[in-house]
């Protein structure tokens, strides 16, 4: 694994870049990633290009054995081409158009937006595509962020139609997969059709999830267009993205199919603080992150990663800016996230920044340097880091464990009708991860058509449609399966199957769901050690089927077994799904332990890493 770090030499003194690439060097960093929001200075005015000062920049950098991963700088458009085509904004859900001043001021969508993206992203390419301190390129700059994905723009209400008439063909075709005979929503033609924001009330779902998905689609082939260009005018490059963390926007097996790797950005702290954690594991890893957020990250984009290689192209150095609360690191962990993040088989940990900006934005986000130059509390351990990470050598392949099936549809589905509050699809992976972990077990994030041999255990924990290719693997499985609510429930359409819940998985499961209710906060059905709350499906069960496991104090089954399969009818988390996935990881002959609390172990071919988050410490051991 190398390390990194970004670092925008167009916010410095040019006395000073010489410094700051002999002190990356003597840190321990061997890549440095620069660029990303630079179109301003590279193209001050339309047509003239100042190349000089990034040339200079490169060639300090290269001076001193650095290499560079440039990123093309689509997610800052200048001033003067918004006020080219003040239409290249996107619009947001309430119809507003989202204006100059900050970042990510453009719709995915606009065709002018996507000829200007090409054509910067050529220039860029044509100018550095065989330098030789070019070691990979990124693409714009975390897709996504700030809520820009959807567009309610006209430039994306016409894109919108022709996808449309591109995956159903008809208007028949559609009225029918969408149901629209109900509230008489049927259309003539597809350019009647609007997008489903600002209707009176509730759009319909079926309506919401194409437009979900074409959203994806939007990212996806805005990215491809920079990637063609960058595979034609730097070949042997690698090239990557910078995804987020709990955040589903667009698909990112789609996005990873056309990128060398995939990276992500690491923010353990304004994490935990900002998502759905408790207030009590808020306090209590305050300064450490919650031991899950940075482990499912680096395995759920190893799984969406073409040929699994994946990164971390931002890693939290210390306090941030944008979160509602933001403490600094306990000491020992930065070096910890780092040498976690090499345990799951990251290729580059890369810190966000190398020092501290003193304006704009992010004045309060924390470097390896403060805003005077002199070192940050993280500097210390990237240098032990780097020691590590040098002593370390080869790690080996990850121990097949466990294998979690997540789709990024099913969040999509779960946000688009969640029946109750908090239903999430992802948040239901992350609690079976977490359940998994705290086993002590290796987890592979998959996608839904990904082979699951090997494996001694499989966890679908939400699952709205079921392809054939995972009911079909999920058949031939010969190990432990446990299986959450809501999987099957639904054809590609949003439409309840003909035979009910759980669809192509009633014979695997041994019965059908034929009612299912959320129950408000207050309202549990108390097991020994265990509640069902949220959730419950009610299953009808033909002889020979499914049986009971998991039976409440007043007869409510929270789980039935068949054979090898676990159905969970609650919903996945807290004690009932830590106890279900526990049973089924001693079933499966895993080499399952509950771990003490706070500690992630992770196993690899040469050595064993246990990392204390409470303690702040890592420690690793060789395979016997």
């Amino acid at each position: 694994m190398q390390l990194g770090v970004c670092y925008y030499p167009e916010h410095w003194p040019e006395d000073r870049w010489p410094i700051d690439a002999r002190e990356m060097a003597e840190t321990g960093l061997s890549l440095v990633r620069i660029g990303e929001f630079a179109w301003s200075r590279i193209e001050p005015e339309p047509g003239r290009f100042d190349w000089a000062w990034l040339d200079r920049a490169i060639e300090v950098l290269h001076a001193e054995g650095l290499r560079i991963i440039l990123g093309t700088p689509t997610a800052t458009p200048p001033k003067w081409l918004y006020n080219q085509m003040p239409d290249m904004a996107a619009l947001g859900r309430d119809g507003k158009a989202r204006k100059f001043g900050s970042r990510r001021h453009y719709c995915f969508s606009h065709r002018g937006y996507r000829e200007q993206a090409a054509r910067i992203t050529s220039a860029m390419a044509e100018r550095y595509g065989s330098h030789p301190a070019i070691a990979a390129w990124q693409t714009d700059n975390e897709y996504g962020c700030h809520d820009t994905v959807q567009s309610f723009s006209p430039a994306a209400r016409d894109a919108f139609r022709l996808w449309l008439a591109a995956r159903y063909t008809s208007i028949d075709a559609l009225n029918q997969a969408w149901g629209n005979v109900f509230w008489s929503m049927e259309y003539r033609s597809f350019d009647e059709i609007d997008l489903p924001n600002l209707t009176v009330t509730e759009a319909n779902p079926a309506h919401w999830l194409a437009f979900r998905r074409f959203s994806s689609d939007q990212v996806i082939s805005f990215n491809r267009a920079q990637v063609d260009i960058l595979r034609e005018s730097s070949p042997d490059r690698d090239i990557t993205h910078n995804a987020m963390g709990f955040y589903t926007g667009y698909d990112h097996h789609d996005l990873a199919a056309d990128l060398d790797v995939l990276g992500w950005d690491s923010y353990p702290l304004g994490f935990l603080e900002m998502f759905r954690f408790s207030e009590e594991d808020k306090c209590r890893y305050a300064r450490q992150g919650h031991p899950d957020i940075a482990a499912f990250h680096h395995d759920l984009y190893r799984g969406c990663a073409k040929h699994g290689r994946w990164s971390v192209l931002e890693q939290q150095p210390g306090p941030v800016n944008w979160a509602r609360h933001n403490p600094a690191p306990l000491r020992g962990m930065v070096r910890l996230w780092t040498l976690e993040a090499m345990a799951h088989g990251a290729e580059l940990v890369s810190y966000f920044r190398w020092r501290q900006s003193p304006k704009a934005q992010e004045q309060m986000h924390a470097g390896l340097l403060r805003p005077d130059g002199e070192p940050a509390p993280a500097l210390t351990e990237v240098k032990e880091a780097a020691a590590n990470v040098a002593e370390l050598g080869p790690l080996g392949a990850g121990t097949k464990h466990a294998a979690l099936v997540f789709s990024y549809t099913s969040e999509w589905m779960t946000q688009i009708q969640p029946q109750g509050e908090g239903c999430s699809a992802l948040w239901a992976a992350f609690n079976c991860y977490s359940a998994l972990r705290k086993l002590g077990l290796n987890v592979d994030i998959v996608a839904p058509d990904a082979s699951l041999d090997g494996y001694g255990l499989v966890v679908v924990p939400c699952s709205p449609i079921v392809p054939d290719a995972l009911a079909k693997s999920l058949e031939n499985f010969g190990g432990q399966i446990v299986i959450g609510p809501r999987s099957g429930s639904r054809d590609e359409d949003f439409a309840i199957p003909p035979t009910l819940a759980p669809g192509k998985l009633e014979t695997l499961i041994g019965g059908k769901v034929t009612l299912s209710e959320t129950l408000r906060p207050g309202v549990v059905y108390q097991g020994d050690d265990w509640e069902v709350a949220g959730w419950l499906d009610r299953l009808e069960r033909p002889q020979g089927g499914a049986t009971p496991e998991l039976t409440a104090n007043d007869g409510t089954v929270a789980s039935w077994r068949n054979a090898n399969v676990r159905y969970c009818a609650a919903w996945p988390e807290g004690a009932l799904i830590d106890r279900l996935i526990e049973k089924a990881a001693i079933d499966g002959a895993l080499p399952a332990a509950r771990l003490p609390e706070g500690t992630r172990r992770r196993s690899c071919k040469n050595y064993i890493f246990e990392f204390d988050y409470l303690a702040a410490v890592a420690s690793i051991k060789p395979q016997i």
